[in-house]
């Protein structure tokens, strides 16, 4: 639900648009806390775009951040689409509000190919900005913004039938983001990888991983000749006692604090050079764990599409 009513009103152009944060369905109450303990105002919202007077600041919970936003006022379709078209060629429309006009300015834009990735491939890296109507003479643009992806939305062509479930979209979308992922022949470990959704998408790479569980894997993952299953707890790992891994990878469902000391545990021994996990959350969000991982050198943590009230930890050793 979103905490404020959109602002879409004649007074609203007179105020300044320092940055504006695009909030995932559903997550929008966390994302204006975590601005709240930034120090970062919300003047308005627009559909679940939050616009602040202020300078772009953090946000993790941000699935998108347009950092270099204008307020125009247009006299016509063919005004709005001019303007567009003299910043730059690559723009990503967000339709919230007045969607047939908003339509006919986006026929008169270049094409931007947003056609879902076929993984392993990284993320695109043409520049993209982003616009959308604040009112049908009021168009709200950036020419910068954080996601490389249109509106923060990760596509990918599907594996329907290999995985045991979903969740190898995360994966997916954390690796794309990297640029990285692994490689044939690299050593992985999966932590709490029952029921096998992120193990198969490191075996399907022809990377070697094991797997780590007290439940047990589907019987397709565990089939798979790249993995190795041990049914034993991850908390309950010694780092230093394991072999070196090119990859670590964790989609436990743990309080993000005991998470965090597992990370710490494995950063401090050396045996991992990357770290990719999920950080699930309850009511009431742990900002302060969010923020604990975020500040971990060579750590940056994202709020990704195919995450829920979670986030994503991407680590590698500096």
């Amino acid at each position: 639900m979103t905490p404020n009513p959109t602002s879409d009103h004649p007074g609203w152009s007179g105020h300044a648009v320092g940055a504006a944060y695009l909030a995932s369905e559903g997550n929008e109450t966390v994302l204006a806390e975590e601005l709240a303990r930034r120090g970062a105002t919300i003047a308005a919202w627009h559909g679940r775009l939050a616009l602040s007077p202020e300078p772009p600041v953090s946000a993790h919970w941000a699935l998108d951040r347009w950092t270099a936003p204008e307020i125009l006022e247009i006299g016509s379709i063919a005004a709005a689409a001019q303007a567009l078209r003299d910043r730059q060629r690559n723009w990503s429309h967000l339709p919230l509000l007045h969607h047939r006009r908003s339509a006919l300015i986006a026929e008169r834009l270049p094409p931007v190919k947003a056609a879902p990735l076929v993984f392993p491939a990284a993320a695109p890296g043409a520049p993209l900005g982003a616009w959308t109507l604040l009112a049908p003479d009021r168009l709200l643009l950036s020419t910068t913004k954080t996601s490389p992806f249109p509106n923060g939305q990760a596509r990918f062509v599907e594996d329907r039938t290999g995985p045991p479930s979903r969740a190898y979209l995360k994966l997916w979308e954390a690796c794309a983001r990297l640029g990285a992922w692994p490689r044939a022949g690299e050593r992985c470990l999966d932590l709490g990888a029952s029921p096998g959704g992120w193990s198969w998408a490191i075996a399907a790479l022809g990377a070697q991983v094991t797997a780590i569980d007290r439940a047990p894997l589907d019987p397709k993952v565990a089939a798979m000749s790249c993995v190795r299953f041990r049914q034993e707890s991850a908390f309950a790992l010694d780092p230093t006692l394991e072999p070196k891994v090119d990859w670590l990878f964790s989609d436990i469902i743990a309080y993000p604090a005991r998470l965090l000391a597992l990370v710490r545990r494995w950063i401090e021994s050396g045996q991992a050079a990357r770290i990719v996990c999920t950080l699930k959350f309850q009511d009431p969000t742990d900002h302060d764990a969010a923020d604990a991982f975020a500040a971990i050198p060579g750590a940056t943590v994202l709020h990704l599409a195919h995450n829920k009230h979670e986030l994503t930890f991407v680590w590698r050793r500096p």
